[in-house]
């Protein structure tokens, strides 16, 4: 049996990071391990200077997503001005009262688009496990992390501000896919029949067969803050039964 956590991620808008193209900042369709890590790691107090921690977090990340409702996405158009005057390396002050200045170059004047894109009203259920799972972090350090973040957590971008309590609880599973099936359903949200779910390859060899195989982005390479390498996940619905609300 497995011993796995168990997160629910409801929030108006999410982001779930995959690799970005020129403006285009996509979003997976479920959360990936890159996702997965920097939440992790920011309610462990982790920062951008703790490469190896979160590389190494990253690695030993196993999971199942069950879709609970929504999974809609929208677009976000983003214009800045960078030549505005309040945005002069002179008066660019960070939170921390230092100067950012952003150098010299085409891309650090004028304007520029970007477009993000979102998950929007939408509900997630997560099903984790660490391997090997005796380093640490171990999931009971995750579990109090998560029940007391050093920061405020957020669901990709820090626009992205969880609805609902992320930490659902723990539980005993013979796979993470079933772990992910099991798991409370969301009281306030209309039931979605079937769920849509995803699970790791060889995590549950008797439902292979039928799944659909996605090639996922879900990797990010913490030195230099990009997204790289991919994973093959299983994707599949399940008919659901009558369970107890959460």
């Amino acid at each position: 049996m497995l011993d796995v956590l168990l997160l629910r991620f409801d929030a108006p808008m999410m982001s779930f990071g995959t690799t970005a193209v020129d403006s285009l900042g996509r979003t997976g369709a479920f959360p990936g391990r890159s996702l997965l890590t920097g939440l992790l790691g920011n309610a462990l107090g982790y920062d951008h200077r703790d490469q190896d921690a979160l590389m190494a977090l990253q690695a030993r990340l196993r999971h199942a997503v069950r879709r609970d409702h929504g999974g809609e996405q929208r677009e976000d158009y983003q214009t800045v001005d960078l030549s505005h005057p309040s945005l002069l390396d002179d008066v660019a002050w960070t939170t921390r009262g230092k100067l950012d200045p952003r150098g010299t170059g085409t891309a650090n004047t004028g304007t520029h688009i970007r477009h993000r894109f979102y998950v929007v009203d939408s509900v997630f259920t997560v099903a984790l496990t660490l391997r090997p799972p005796d380093e640490a972090p171990g999931l009971d350090e995750l579990e109090a992390a998560l029940a007391r973040p050093a920061r405020p957590l957020f669901l990709g971008r820090k626009c992205c501000l969880p609805a609902a309590p992320i930490l659902l609880g723990r539980a005993q599973a013979p796979s993470l896919r079933a772990a992910a099936i099991d798991a409370e359903v969301p009281r306030h949200r209309s039931a979605e029949e079937p769920v849509r779910l995803w699970w790791p390859l060889g995590d549950a060899p008797e439902h292979e067969a039928g799944a659909h195989r996605v090639e996922h982005t879900d990797e990010r390479d913490w030195h230099n803050q990009i997204h790289v390498g991919s994973a093959t996940m299983l994707e599949g619905l399940h008919e659901r039964r009558e369970e107890a609300r959460s």
